[in-house]
């Protein structure tokens, strides 16, 4: 559903730390989520919008704001230096995601983010995309092709690699995480999607249940940009038709633990399909608590391997900030 409302601008704090409020009055903004990870959305053709980190927080507020996982400012390229670098090497990547967590912090891409960016930007009206047909995109995790799908939205979300090469090949792990509901740290795998992932293994789905993601795992050691966390279980069978099935919850820096999570998925698939070994399939289904997304891998024209996802984009509500 698809509706008009207004929501109080969010207040600055006490000190005067963040921008006026008042900027923000009048503000054109719509809320969307790919399964189940949501967004404020922002349209800025202009660059005229400087939203501060303390008032993304407040406007992604689940009880003071509008609520979100993170904040999507849309803008052109030109006016952003990382935009402008990936324009000198795809002029047709018009239109930056400028992505920020719910706490306020930069991040480097959002996989569910993408597909929800490109729902908006049609929405908007500031693209036309019809089903078979692509769109590039800059992202601070560099550049992104879309395909508009009869379903949703496939990513090209680039290549993967290991954060710990070394670690990864010669023993398959390379730091423990520790977390509230598991009584021992257990072995991960951290995998870069353009931004750096933490995957952990489980062993059932009674074990993924019983962990409790409301404060941030203890990684050891830690990626130096911190790193998102998804706890996850194998199917049995793993594999069904040629297609792999996993089980995944994540807990995401600057967030916490959200409904879903697009690089994660990719992650984790990275991952167990390493555990998995010789055999294991390139296509797979991910559950996760906001829906399923399905993640493939391809060879890259560059000769690396890239990973697709794929799944739904919605956009629920619209209306200006009061």
């Amino acid at each position: 559903m698809d509706e008009t409302l207004a929501v109080p601008a969010p207040q600055p704090p006490a000190d005067g730390s963040a921008t006026p409020a008042s900027t923000l009055s009048g503000l054109a903004f719509s809320k969307g989520h790919g399964t189940g990870n949501d967004f404020v959305l922002i349209a800025d053709s202009e660059d005229s919008h400087v939203i501060s980190p303390a008032q993304v927080a407040q406007l992604c507020d689940r009880h003071l704001g509008i609520g979100g996982d993170g904040l999507i400012r849309a803008v052109p390229s030109r006016f952003l230096p990382e935009g402008r670098e990936l324009l000198a090497t795809d002029p047709a990547a018009e239109w930056f995601m400028d992505y920020r967590n719910g706490d306020g912090s930069l991040s480097e891409m959002c996989g569910n983010g993408v597909r929800v960016f490109v729902h908006f930007l049609i929405a908007q009206g500031l693209v036309q995309l019809g089903a078979g047909d692509s769109l590039t995109i800059g992202t601070r995790g560099g550049l992104k092709k879309i395909v508009r799908t009869d379903s949703g939205y496939a990513v090209d979300m680039g290549p993967w690699e290991f954060i710990f090469p070394e670690e990864a090949t010669s023993k398959a792990m390379d730091a423990l995480v520790s977390a509230e509901g598991l009584e021992v740290a257990r072995p991960g795998l951290s995998v870069s999607m353009g931004n750096p992932h933490t995957v952990v293994a489980l062993a059932e789905l009674g074990e993924l249940a019983a962990t409790q993601l409301f404060k941030a795992p203890v990684v050891d050691p830690k990626p130096v940009n911190g790193t998102n966390v998804e706890f996850v279980v194998p199917a049995e069978p793993l594999v069904h038709d040629g297609v792999g099935t996993i089980t995944m919850r994540v807990h995401e820096r600057g967030v916490g633990e959200t409904q879903s999570c697009g690089t994660g998925a990719c992650a984790a698939a990275v991952a167990i399909r390493h555990w998995a070994g010789d055999g294991a399939p390139d296509a797979w289904h991910v559950n996760v608590p906001g829906g399923v997304v399905d993640v493939k891998f391809f060879p890259g024209d560059s000769g690396r391997e890239h990973v697709e996802l794929s799944g739904p984009a919605v956009i629920v509500a619209s209306g200006t900030l009061s």
